[in-house]
C-alpha cells in the first residue's frame, strides 16, 4: 500500500487507539492529494497505535517474554526516570529488529556550518549587540547533491547541549532527498519550519507530510529522513537543548485561545521490511557521526507513548488581538514554549504571527519602542512585512539582541500618532514567527562570515535617527504653568 521504500512497506494502520484525557478515540485525519498520511489528534496525550492487528502486546504489559509475531520491544526515554507524571514522556516500540543492530559509530568530516557550543571562549561565536537581517539561503548548485542534513545551517544560539540547556536557530536549504540515510540529533529537539517545499518525514513512529504554513517537532533520540516531493526546499529550524516544547498556559484567557490541542497531528505506526544497507548520522555537540546497518531503520510495527514528533497548521491559530484600546504583549501570540531551568522563566517561545483584525482606538499601534531581557529572532514563511525600519521578505531572518532598543522610525511615529484610526485587518495573505529567547545568542561565522545575504538593519545604522526630534520643548508654555501651579521650578529656571 502507498509508496515503496523498501522490499515491502505499510503506510497506513490497520487499527489505531489513543488514550489520554482528552483522548481523541480511534479518529484519524483521513489522506488528502497534498498529504497522503493519517494522523492521531491531541497535543498532551498518550497515543497507542499498531500497523499490523494485535502487534502491541496485551494491556498491563510493555515487555511480554515473547512479543506478538517475535517483535523486539524498546523503549526510548525523553525524559530522566524520575520525573513527574506530568513531565514524563517516553514511547514503547515493537519492532523487527532492535535499534542497537549496527556498526561501531565513526565521526563523518567536520562540518563548520553547524554549531552546538555557544561558549564566549568558543572562536566560531561572536556576541554582538548589533542587529543583523538575513535573506533566504543560497540554493545548492545544480550540480551538488545536498540533502537536509547537509544543508543545515546554524546562524545563532546560546547555551550547550552538555549541560542540557540553551538552544540553536539553523537555516536549511536542500535539493536531494534522503535515500537509505537516515538522521538522528541527540543534542536536542527540532522545531522545523518549511518555507519553500514541502518536506516528507518518516520517522521511526510514522511519517508527516510538512508543508510550508505548518511547524513540525521532532524529539531528540528520533532517527527520520526527509524526503523532497516538491523538489527543492528550504526553511527554519529551532533547536532547544535539554528541553522540550510544550502549549503555554492559558491563565486569564480560560479554556480556549491560542493553539488548540485538537489541532496537532501525530502519526500512526508504519513500517519497513527492508534488508538493505543503510547509514545513520547522529548529531553530538553539532558535530555528526555516522553507523552502517544491514536493515531499514523504520520497522516499527507498533508503539504506544507520548514521546512522538508532530505538526501543526499555524493558519488554524487562533489570535486575541481585539481590543479597545492598548497593544497585548507578543506573548500573545506565543504557539508553543519550552522552559529553561530556572523556575517561572522560558527558554524560548515561538510565536506565529497570521491575520488579525486591530480595532484599539487611541493607542500606538506600531510596535512600541521596547527593549527585552529576550533576544527576537524573526522570519517570515510567505508574504511581506514592511516596516518603516525592516524590509521583511519570505525567507529571511532577523535577530535583535537581548536589551538592545528597538522601534518604528521617526517618520512612521509621527504618523502613527496624527493618523485617524479605524478597525482593520493586518496580516492578510502572509505569515511571520518570532521567537523570544530568554539570553544572549551568539552568531556564528557562518552567519557572519559565510552568509553572502547578511546586513545590518538599515534603521540602526547612525544616519537613520538625525531626524529625529524631542517634542517635549514643543509644550514648554504648558509645562511650565503646570510646574508652577504645582509649586515647582520652572524649565529654565536656575535652582536658588
Amino acid at each position: 500500500m502507498g509508496d515503496s521504500r523498501g522490499m515491502a512497506v505499510v503506510t497506513r494502520p490497520l487499527s489505531t487507539r489513543t488514550f489520554g484525557a482528552s483522548a481523541a478515540g480511534s479518529r484519524t485525519t483521513p489522506p488528502e492529494e497534498s498529504d497522503p498520511y493519517r494522523y492521531q489528534l491531541g497535543f498532551g496525550n498518550y497515543f497507542s497505535t499498531e500497523a499490523v492487528p494485535d502487534a502491541l502486546p496485551e494491556a498491563g504489559r510493555n515487555v511480554p517474554q515473547r512479543c506478538p509475531y517475535d517483535l523486539y520491544s524498546e523503549q526510548l526515554n525523553g525524559t530522566p526516570f524520575a520525573s513527574y507524571r506530568d513531565t514524563l514522556q517516553h514511547v514503547w516500540m515493537y519492532r523487527i529488529r532492535p535499534s542497537v543492530a549496527h556498526s561501531r559509530p565513526r565521526p563523518l568530516f567536520p562540518t563548520p556550518d553547524l554549531e552546538a557550543c555557544f561558549s564566549p571562549q568558543n572562536p566560531n561565536v561572536q556576541f554582538t549587540p548589533l542587529t543583523y537581517e538575513w535573506g533566504p539561503l543560497e540554493w545548492p548548485e545544480e550540480h551538488d547533491c545536498v540533502t537536509f542534513v547537509q544543508g543545515l545551517k546554524t546562524i545563532a544560539g546560546w547555551g550547550d547541549p552538555t549541560v542540557k540547556e540553551g538552544l540553536a536557530m539553523h537555516m536549511y536549504a536542500c535539493n536531494t532527498s534522503m535515500k537509505n540515510q537516515a538522521f538522528c540529533n541527540n543534542d536536542g529537539d527540532f522545531l522545523i519550519l518549511p518555507q519553500l517545499g514541502r518536506l516528507d518525514i518518516q520517522t521511526e513512529l510514522g511519517s508527516l507530510m510538512v508543508r510550508p504554513g505548518e511547524l513540525c517537532v521532532i524529539q531528540a533520540g528520533l532517527r527520520w529522513k526527509v524526503s523532497l516531493p516538491d523538489g527543492p526546499a528550504r526553511g527554519y529550524v529551532h533547536e532547544v537543548f535539554g528541553s522540550h516544547f510544550e502549549l503555554p498556559d492559558l491563565g486569564v484567557i480560560g479554556s480556549n485561545g491560542l493553539a488548540h490541542p485538537r489541532d496537532f497531528e501525530f502519526p500512526v505506526a508504519a513500517f519497513d521490511t527492508d534488508d538493505s544497507k543503510w547509514e545513520v548520522i547522529y548529531k553530538l555537540t553539532g558535530n555528526l557521526f555516522s553507523y552502517k546497518q544491514n536493515h531499514s531503520p523504520f520497522d516499527v510495527v507498533a508503539w504506544h507513548g507520548s514521546y512522538v514528533p508532530y505538526k501543526y497548521a499555524m493558519e488554524k491559530f487562533v489570535p486575541l488581538a481585539c481590543a479597545m484600546k492598548e497593544q497585548c504583549d507578543p506573548t500573545i501570540y506565543t504557539v508553543l514554549l519550552a522552559k529553561s531551568k530556572t523556575p517561572k522563566v522560558s527558554l524560548s517561545e515561538f510565536a506565529v504571527y497570521t491575520a488579525k483584525h486591530i480595532t484599539a482606538l487611541d493607542t500606538y499601534r506600531p510596535p512600541y519602542y521596547h527593549r527585552n531581557m529576550a533576544t527576537e529572532m524573526l522570519g517570515m514563511i510567505y508574504g511581506e512585512y514592511h516596516g518603516s525600519v525592516r524590509d521583511v521578505q519570505a525567507g529571511c531572518l532577523s535577530c535583535e539582541n537581548s536589551y538592545m532598543p528597538h522601534g518604528d522610525a521617526y517618520k512612521a511615529w509621527k504618523q502613527a500618532t496624527s493618523c485617524e484610526l479605524q478597525p482593520e485587518i493586518m496580516g492578510e495573505n502572509a505569515l511571520s514567527f518570532m521567537f523570544h529567547l530568554n539570553n544572549h545568542v551568539g552568531l556564528t561565522r557562518f552567519a557572519l562570515d559565510r552568509n553572502p545575504s547578511i546586513r545590518h538593519i538599515e534603521g540602526y545604522e547612525g544616519g537613520f535617527w538625525e531626524d529625529l526630534q524631542g517634542h517635549f520643548l514643543d509644550h514648554l508654555n504648558v509645562v511650565n504653568a503646570k510646574l508652577a501651579a504645582a509649586g515647582l521650578p520652572q524649565l529654565g529656571e536656575k535652582a536658588a
